[in-house]
């Protein structure tokens, strides 16, 4: 896997299918700051509803798929999603078709976002679940408080950058930030007894 943040003003995004695995991948690439065209048709109220104004109630046709970077492909028969797939395919278009690899040109990560910073884990698509599981320890270790401690770096680089300070020192004075902090102490979960 070769993983990549994509900056969501510069790519073209659209979710296929008709209910909540849709809308679940709607809400994640929206909380993204993604603009994201949804087309489902026979769309479940909820989706619906999220999609407002973005909703087209039909699957995307050749020339929609063509003005795309990536197609998430959810909730959908099989030989629907293999069809748009393929479609994505001879466009260029990068497809996800969710719980099916072999039409997966990516995989989506699981995810931690804390304002700009965001951690990741993947498995592939052969592990989801484990990934799932390793995100909610993330999410743990990695409270709210790394969206303030990520503006702070981001202060101190600039002023830094203005002062000419060089990147490897900048570099050293973030790991001491980070040290002095303590910022990469983990809460521990919950010990489970066995008897």
């Amino acid at each position: 896997m070769i993983p990549l943040a994509l900056d969501p003003k510069f790519v073209k995004l659209a979710v296929a299918g008709n209910g909540a695995l849709a809308l679940r991948r709607l809400r994640a690439l929206r909380q993204a700051g993604a603009e994201v065209a949804v087309f489902a048709d026979a769309p479940e109220p909820a989706l619906a509803d999220a999609a407002e104004g973005s909703l087209f109630r039909h699957m995307p046709e050749a020339a929609e798929i063509a003005g795309l970077h990536a197609l998430w492909v959810v909730d959908v028969a099989a030989d629907v999603g293999a069809g748009l797939a393929a479609l994505a395919r001879r466009q260029n278009v990068l497809v996800n078709f969710e719980d099916r690899p072999e039409f997966c040109d990516f995989h989506s990560v699981a995810e931690v976002r804390r304002g700009d910073f965001l951690l990741t884990v993947s498995t592939g698509g052969a592990a989801p679940g484990l990934a799932g599981s390793v995100r909610r320890r993330l999410e743990n270790c990695f409270g709210p408080e790394w969206d303030e401690r990520v503006a702070q770096v981001k202060a101190k680089r600039a002023e830094w950058r203005a002062a000419g300070v060089a990147m490897p020192e900048a570099a050293r004075r973030i790991e001491a930030m980070v040290a002095e902090g303590c910022w990469l102490s983990c809460p521990t979960p919950d010990a489970k007894t066995s008897n």
